[in-house]
């Protein structure tokens, strides 16, 4: 076995490991097993992967990873001063801006979701900073409704103009922030950088997202878990185990982050149709999709949405979806028809 390191994470998903027998001394050699971590965006990435060529050099693909991660980092992270995502959120209304590729890819699929769902909102920055769920901050008082008013006035995906020329704001002020899609975009950048050296049997996970794809020896498939979410302070209980195939998978859920401010129990996550945090009986949401980022995106939306609402949009759009509720009697869960297979 060839490792790099053995990442030790936590993670909202994550793996099942498996126990491989082999029989007989004839078969065909099993692929080499390799082990690479990380960090990017503010927190951890792991990979694994089995190969067919064990004399493959590891450190240099890892060092192709970092490259990967590093450019997108530099591109979307709103903690790098001079990133591409803070200069244009300094741009002035009615500028266009030239983009990068990579970022062209996310402001396009987050102006589509954001379309989609109308619960996925990339502008929402400067809502969220105003009910004080800030890095590393909590909320100390309910923003006032003029406050609110005046503060959806200003924001929203409609307000962003996307053209062969770049992009830009209609309104000043308008600033993105793509923590709903910019790890699943790092997993399909690195998936695809994988698959470019011919590596087809693979996870990628970053900050809890994954992304698998083929089969581990002996066409073993790939599992994951989802987490209990009512499991007790301190642990982390298995709710059910998947076999995801090809997919990128995420899972978004208000159980972990909240705040209790005048008596009220607020979710960091902002519904920006009422700019007010959710307050569903939504508590877990696990989507499947090709892309990461897609996932990515879609589970916070749906998260956002409430159970009932959450439903009706992934049975409409054929979405492989599975839902955790809260009810009086404890804990309810919602499977998509286009979900089952994977249970």
């Amino acid at each position: 076995m060839n490792r790099v390191s053995i990442p030790q994470g936590i993670m909202a998903l994550f793996l099942i490991s498996l126990i491989f027998l082999l029989s007989g001394c004839n078969e065909k050699p099993q692929p080499e097993s390799f082990y690479l971590e990380g960090k990017t965006m503010g927190t951890t990435y792991h990979i694994k992967f089995y190969d067919e060529q064990p004399q493959r050099d590891v450190v240099v693909l890892k060092e192709e990873v970092d490259a990967v991660l590093h450019d997108i980092n530099q591109s979307m992270s709103t903690y790098i001063p001079d990133s591409e995502i803070n200069t244009f959120n300094r741009l002035p209304a009615n500028e266009v801006m030239p983009i990068s590729a990579d970022f062209r890819a996310v402001v396009t699929e987050s102006i589509r979701l954001g379309e989609s769902t109308k619960t996925l909102d990339v502008t929402m920055g400067p809502l969220i900073d105003l009910w004080g769920f800030g890095p590393n901050k909590k909320p100390t008082k309910r923003p006032s409704d003029a406050a609110l008013a005046k503060m959806l006035a200003n924001i929203g995906v409609d307000k962003l103009t996307l053209t062969e020329q770049g992009l830009a704001k209609t309104v000043d002020g308008l600033e993105l922030t793509f923590s709903a899609t910019a790890k699943g975009y790092g997993i399909d950048k690195v998936a695809q950088l994988l698959e470019s050296h011919n590596i087809s049997n693979y996870m990628v996970e970053i900050g809890g997202e994954l992304r698998i794809s083929g089969v581990k020896p002996n066409n073993q498939d790939w599992k994951i878990a989802i987490e209990q979410p009512d499991a007790q302070p301190g642990e982390r209980e298995v709710h059910r185990v998947l076999a995801p195939g090809t997919n990128g998978i995420a899972t978004s859920g208000d159980y972990r982050i909240f705040y209790e401010m005048e008596g009220e129990t607020y979710s960091h996550l902002i519904d920006p149709v009422t700019g007010m945090p959710s307050r569903h009986d939504l508590v877990s949401v696990t989507v499947l999709h090709p892309s990461a980022m897609t996932a990515d995106g879609l589970a916070t939306a749906l998260t956002v949405m409430g159970m009932k609402k959450a439903q009706a949009y992934a049975q409409k759009h054929d979405l492989p979806v599975y839902l955790i509720g809260k009810s009086d009697e404890g804990l309810i869960t919602y499977s998509s028809p286009a979900f089952k297979p994977y249970l």
